[in-house]
């Protein structure tokens, strides 16, 4: 089931993805679609494709600009984005909470508590755990 995180943005998995009926009831416009082979699966969604693996030396903070700039952007003209990986748990919950990290003043965990208050299942891996931390202590030294 996709699960509504902050106004305007919802996490899912593959599943999910591909259920019209799920993106017609959410309003969803606009996909961040990031696994081993993202594709456009439904031509009238706007789409940004991610090639990430879920695995621990896997650099998603890559990514954490343009999923933002994507995911502000669709947020901005009203639109509901929905990201997804496989599962629902890792890849996508990453980039959500970096994504509220980058619009609230929270901390990563705390961020994290607020996809998991939508999505129980939400626990990235051990090394996206890490590269949350830097992009807090990389946010922090920026405001300072």
């Amino acid at each position: 089931m996709i699960a509504c995180v902050l106004p305007g943005l919802y996490v899912g998995n593959y599943r999910d993805s591909k259920d019209p009926q799920q993106l017609d009831k959410h309003n969803i416009t606009h996909i961040l679609a990031i696994h081993d082979s993202p594709r456009r699966l439904h031509p009238d969604k706007h789409y940004l494709c991610v090639m990430a693996a879920d695995t621990p030396d896997q650099n998603l903070a890559q990514y954490f600009s343009v999923c933002n700039d994507f995911i502000h952007a669709a947020r901005l003209r009203e639109g509901n984005v929905l990201i997804h990986c496989l599962a629902g748990m890792s890849r996508s919950v990453t980039v959500a909470v970096a994504y509220i990290m980058s619009v609230t003043p929270l901390t990563w965990r705390e961020a994290l508590k607020v996809v998991r208050a939508g999505r129980a299942v939400a626990n990235p891996n051990l090394g996206f755990q890490n590269q949350l931390q830097e992009f807090e202590s990389a946010k922090l030294s920026e405001l300072r």
